[in-house]
């Protein structure tokens, strides 16, 4: 099979195996004259990648002359062979929280359930995430609805495939103090920051707008530990650890009311791809079932089944 992959008409049979894994049997498929113009390929090309499909069983097609042609049987593993995919991997944050265990684990299980080889890891911060990402190291990345937003107005090689919606990312991000007392961040204060996440930077320089503080860089899974020592005396963030840890460290709402406007894109957990990603976002929107795996977060966060990621 890999050397039949190797000629000339290897490109187009790698490409539309993996357009046709985001299809379902009694689907029509596109015209060849519209898969040649899609992949930039002759239409004898396509021709020759398509019985090749066929005539290997991966797919068994019914025409039906100006209605199109159909998919009559599909054989999933097959195509998968002939994508070229061994393993599908993903990148998310590390998994500190219910709510990012119950994501992971939702995800996990969706590739699952269909034997696709799926592998994630998990790596903390936005931005080395992408960096990864478009360094070719992995397949997708989770990211919240904010840090996409960002880097892709900043024009990073990255679009958004899945939007999971509202709290599943985090539940809220809320102001940290090492003193019981405090309401507010106030002038003369420490305040910890991890530059490697966008939205941590962001929401972190909004609340911190007018005032004269500190700013003390260091790794978010740093900043709890800081907050407890008294070695910064505010922080941002995610409500959730506190929460799932039950931890007894004062906190408040968020004040800033740009903060406040952006914490709702904070909360989104959102699956994004490179731009040119050769099939990859097909087969995410195929395989990954986003009312499934929102399910399985919520029934993570209550308890009702245990993590696998």
């Amino acid at each position: 099979m890999i050397k039949d992959l190797l000629t000339k008409n290897g490109i187009a049979v790698t490409l539309l195996s993996r357009e046709l894994l985001s299809i379902k049997k009694g689907e029509r498929i596109l015209t060849i004259g519209e898969y040649s113009k899609k992949f930039d390929l002759g239409r004898g090309t396509i021709q020759s990648a398509i019985k090749y499909l066929e005539d290997n069983d991966a797919i068994k097609l019914d025409p039906r002359g100006h209605l199109g042609t159909f998919v009559e049987n599909i054989n999933y593993k097959k195509l998968w062979d002939y994508a070229g995919l061994p393993i599908i991997s993903g990148v998310m944050p590390l998994p500190y929280s219910k709510r990012y265990e119950g994501l992971a684990t939702g995800i996990y299980k969706a590739f699952e359930r269909e034997n696709i080889p799926f592998n994630m890891a998990y790596m903390r911060g936005s931005e080395r995430r992408i960096d990864a990402l478009e360094n070719g190291k992995y397949d997708f990345a989770i990211l919240s609805m904010l840090a996409a937003k960002l880097n892709i107005e900043a024009g990073r090689n990255i679009k958004i495939v899945t939007d999971f919606g509202l709290n599943t990312y985090v539940g809220a991000h809320k102001i940290i103090f090492a003193e019981n007392d405090k309401e507010e961040i106030e002038n003369g204060m420490r305040v910890a920051l991890d530059p490697t996440s966008i939205d941590h930077f962001i929401l972190t320089c909004y609340e911190c707008q007018d005032k004269e503080v500190e700013f003390v860089e260091q790794s978010y899974n740093q900043i709890i530990s800081n907050i407890i020592n008294k070695s910064v005396d505010a922080a941002i963030w995610n409500y959730d650890e506190i929460e799932d840890r039950g931890l007894s460290i004062k906190n408040v709402p968020l004040k800033n009311k740009k903060t406040k406007e952006l914490n709702e894109d904070n909360t989104k957990a959102v699956l994004v791809v490179l731009k040119d990603n050769w099939g990859i976002d097909k087969i995410i929107e195929r395989f990954v079932n986003k009312k499934e795996v929102i399910d399985i977060q919520r029934k993570v966060l209550l308890n009702e089944i245990f993590p696998e990621y």
